[in-house]
């Protein structure tokens, strides 16, 4: 019986899969009949190529894709398998927003204050 799945490659904390078309008793990083695709998480921005003519191929043949391959297919198929996402502020960036906020708030309610003071005189 074969499976699409993912064969883990690269240093530590730096991986890189390639999708392989494999034995499903295999090892994970054993033997494979054929390289369908690989897949680098770890750099920005990710990558995900995939053959899918070869992929649908093995498919077709009764090849069982992982389900983090299938995922991983279906967002490939999108176009957009990654898209960027926008940059949140931290807590402390959140934190100095709201503390000007209150500084600059502080100062208008003072200027108002000195104003109408100045006018009542």
């Amino acid at each position: 019986m074969l499976k699409i799945k993912l064969a883990r490659f690269g240093k530590r904390h730096q991986p890189h899969y390639r999708l392989v078309v494999a034995e499903a008793r295999s090892k994970r990083d054993g033997k494979y009949v054929e390289k369908v695709g690989h897949y680098a998480p770890t750099q920005q921005p990710k990558i995900l190529e995939i053959n899918i003519e070869r992929y649908k191929y093995w498919v077709g043949q009764g090849a069982i894709p992982t389900e983090t391959v299938a995922a991983l297919f279906e967002r490939y198929q999108k176009g957009n398998p990654f898209p960027l996402k926008k940059q949140k502020p931290s807590k402390k960036a959140k934190a100095k927003q709201e503390a000007t906020k209150e500084i600059t708030q502080t100062k208008a309610q003072k200027t108002e204050t000195e104003t109408q003071t100045t006018k009542e005189s």
